[in-house]
């Protein structure tokens, strides 16, 4: 009688609701699932987010060593070696006596040698003229080369200007690499430049020197031709070095 009670009551509740349920209408929802759903999401989404980061990261790489190896926009190698032959041309055009070994040996052979009492008088005053144009020709090219070095103080200003600009404003290090090259090489070319000028003050000092060393020679040996016994002074025509 209780089941035909139960039953009975069933029945009258489906009939007063009006509708029917099926069973695979009915949604179960199972905690467990959705926390290992919510977490694998979770996993996902951060693993993509780590290979977004990893791509920026590739992509700034890239963009860093394209700035190391771009080459520096401005370059001093035309002026720089335009200074450099200007020197150069300037001992080229050493006059006489030049920067020569074999010309130095001939000439201390010669002009510059020690007198001796067979040279005739015409010949010690040739080789007095011969020794002072040297001398003279080698303070102008001392000045020449001087004067050369200081035309191009005005472009080496400018050429350090725009060496340290290009430096402190290098995006790679190249860049950086190549502008301390290009002011490594512009402090050569100063260096060179000092160099040339010692040169040529010390090519005219040194023709100088030899001169006034031959002239207390040739003069001592003149004054031991004026008080030879015998025959004394004669007159003679002479010429100066000008004539």
């Amino acid at each position: 009688m209780r089941r035909l009670g139960l039953l009975a009551a069933a029945s009258t509740l489906v009939l007063v609701l009006g509708v029917a349920v099926p069973a695979r209408a009915l949604i179960v929802f199972d905690p467990n699932n959705y926390v290992q759903n919510v977490l694998t999401a979770a996993r996902e989404l951060q693993q993509i987010n780590n290979q977004i980061t990893s791509l920026q990261n590739e992509a700034q790489m890239l963009i860093n060593q394209a700035r190391n190896l771009a080459n520096l926009p401005y370059s001093s190698l035309q002026q720089l070696q335009s200074s450099i032959q200007r020197t150069q041309q300037l001992l080229s055009q050493a006059q006489r006596i030049a920067y020569d070994v074999q010309q130095i040996d001939r000439a201390f052979s010669t002009s510059y040698a020690p007198v001796t009492g067979s040279q005739s008088s015409q010949l010690l005053i040739t080789n007095a003229q011969s020794r002072w144009q040297n001398t003279y020709a080698a303070t102008q090219d001392a000045l020449r080369v001087q004067a050369g070095i200081v035309g191009n103080l005005d472009t080496n200003r400018i050429q350090t200007s725009a060496l340290v600009t290009s430096s402190q404003g290098a995006s790679g290090a190249l860049q950086a690499t190549q502008a301390g090259n290009q002011i490594l090489a512009l402090s050569a070319q100063q260096l060179a430049d000092l160099t040339a000028v010692m040169t040529a003050q010390s090519r005219a000092q040194s023709l100088e020197a030899a001169q006034r060393a031959a002239a207390q020679d040739q003069g001592r040996e003149q004054l031991r031709r004026f008080l030879m016994p015998g025959q004394g002074y004669q007159s003679q025509d002479v010429r100066m070095f000008h004539q």
